[in-house]
């Protein structure tokens, strides 16, 4: 079976119901009610704290374990992928 590639639907895009309805509403002179507006989320303050604590921790427990020439070879793949980009 064939895989084919999908179109994926932006967020911006209307679906074809809304645009009907749009329509509908404008040929009937009737007000096209508006959007419902997205509320910001908000974040727990608990998660954000453990976040940042996990996050500061992260690289030099990383750092640590690792032998000097694995982080040699961590440093030259890097380094190599950075030139390669240019």
């Amino acid at each position: 079976m064939p895989t084919r590639a999908r179109k994926k639907p932006d967020d911006d895009d209307e679906d074809v119901n809304e645009i009907a309805f749009r329509i509908v509403a404008e040929s009937t002179s009737e007000p096209t009610p508006a959007p419902p507006a997205d509320k910001p989320r908000k974040k727990n303050p608990a998660a954000v704290a453990l976040g940042k604590l996990g996050a500061s921790k992260g690289g030099k427990a990383r750092a640590a374990k690792l032998s000097a020439k694995r982080r040699k070879e961590i440093a030259r793949k890097a380094a190599r992928t950075r030139w390669q980009k240019k």
